[in-house]
Parts: structure tokens; C-alpha cells; sequence
């Protein structure tokens, strides 16, 4: 059996730097649920075929199963749990509140993480535009109607309350 080295790795998750010792190989879903204990971030197929395991790196929408912890060092990672928290929902959490945009939740935290990145880089998207910028995340239970509602709803409100950028950096580091 091949033993490898450990590496240091320090990320900035959720407005916190975090140094850990890791083995290469890890991926960086193990590394936010194993090693730093977020669990938010889902492992439904590690293929990257569902993007449960969705997060913002650097603020770009990736699947966590298919970027090493390695390869994220230095970087900003975002998970679910650092959107806002019960009392300061971010919009978009509010808007799967508002608009039952979940069923059984496996996939909620990729879909949400997912939103964001479209509603940053497209404020104010189409029916269409949402479905596609949502494409990457399966969801087995719903006909992903009161999903694209919620994302509505939360582009509205990041509308009224300023820049989509702004308002991820003002909720980030709830965790």
C-alpha cells in the first residue's frame, strides 16, 4: 500500500481561513465535511453528475467532488452555511422558503449555491435562463417549478436591496 505525505492546505470557508493537513488526494466535499465539519455541502453521486456537493470557489459555481483540497488552497469557498443564517436569511434561502422550492432538501444546498452564482453573474434572469443556469444540479423530487419561483423571488429581492455581489459578501462567514 502506497503511503502519502499529508499536505498543508488554508482556505478561506465562509469567511474563515482554515489550515488543515490533508492527504492530496482528498477531495474538497470530504475536506468541508470530514475535516471541517460542513455538512451542508451533499455527496449524492461523487461523478459530478448531480451537484449536490455544489459550492462557490472564488465565487464560481463547482462541484466539490471534482476539485481536490490541494488545488483549492488559497482560495474562498462559500458552502450553504455561509449564505446567512436563521435570523438574516440570504435571499435565495428565503426564496425556497417563501416559494416551497424543496422537497426532500438532498439537492437544496446545490441548487441554492447554484442560484447564487447565476444571480450574480445574471440579475435579473428569464424562466429559461434559470432553468439552464440550474442544469448542473439534479433534483429527483420536484418538476424544479417552485425552484425556479424561489430563484425569482430572491433576484427580486437582491433587486430592492442592492448589488448580488454585495449582498454574498454581507451574509458570507455565517458559519
Amino acid at each position: 500500500m502506497v503511503k502519502h505525505s499529508k499536505v498543508t492546505v488554508t482556505l478561506t470557508v465562509n469567511g474563515v481561513q482554515r489550515t488543515a493537513e490533508v492527504e492530496p488526494r482528498t477531495l474538497l466535499v470530504h475536506f468541508l465535511r470530514d475535516e471541517l465539519g460542513l455538512t451542508g455541502t451533499h455527496i449524492g453521486c461523487d461523478t459530478s453528475q448531480c451537484g449536490a456537493c455544489t459550492v462557490l470557489l472564488n465565487g464560481d459555481a463547482v462541484k466539490s467532488c471534482t476539485v481536490l483540497a490541494v488545488q483549492a488552497d488559497g482560495a474562498e469557498v462559500t458552502t450553504v452555511e455561509g449564505l446567512g443564517t436563521l435570523e438574516a436569511l440570504h435571499p435565495v434561502q428565503a426564496g425556497f422558503w417563501e416559494k416551497h422550492g424543496l422537497q426532500c432538501g438532498f439537492c437544496t444546498p446545490g441548487v441554492m449555491m447554484a442560484a447564487v452564482a447565476l444571480l450574480k453573474q445574471n440579475p435579473n434572469p428569464t424562466e429559461e435562463e434559470i432553468r439552464e443556469g440550474l442544469e448542473g444540479v439534479l433534483c429527483r423530487c420536484t418538476g424544479y417549478q417552485n425552484i425556479v419561483r424561489a430563484v425569482q423571488y430572491a433576484a427580486q429581492q437582491l433587486a430592492s436591496e442592492g448589488e448580488p455581489g454585495e449582498q454574498v459578501a454581507a451574509t458570507g462567514g455565517g458559519a
